[in-house]
């Protein structure tokens, strides 16, 4: 008898080998692949506030994935309620 409803090694795998590479590309992308502009390096460098215990405050540029993702999610929103209404389905 099972405790999960899983097939067994092929399963787990084919589950949690994507999920890990989804956290390995999303990690990346928070940290590495940044929208630059002109400024972005000075930004980076430049302090604009300090903390207790030697935290301190700087305007970084933003990341590119969470771009990609606030676009993706508008168009799929957008798609979405043209396609349901297209469709005539009821909400």
């Amino acid at each position: 008898m099972r405790f999960f409803a899983l097939e067994g090694y092929r399963d787990v795998i084919l589950f949690l080998f994507p999920a890990l590479v989804f956290v390995i590309l999303f990690y990346l992308g928070l940290n590495r692949i940044h929208f630059r502009t002109k400024d972005s390096a000075e930004r980076e460098k430049q302090v604009y506030s300090r903390y207790p215990d030697g935290l301190e405050d700087r305007n970084a540029p933003f990341p590119l994935i969470l771009i990609l993702i606030i676009v993706g999610f508008l168009l799929w929103s957008v798609s979405y309620m043209v396609g349901i209404s297209f469709l005539g389905v009821k909400i």
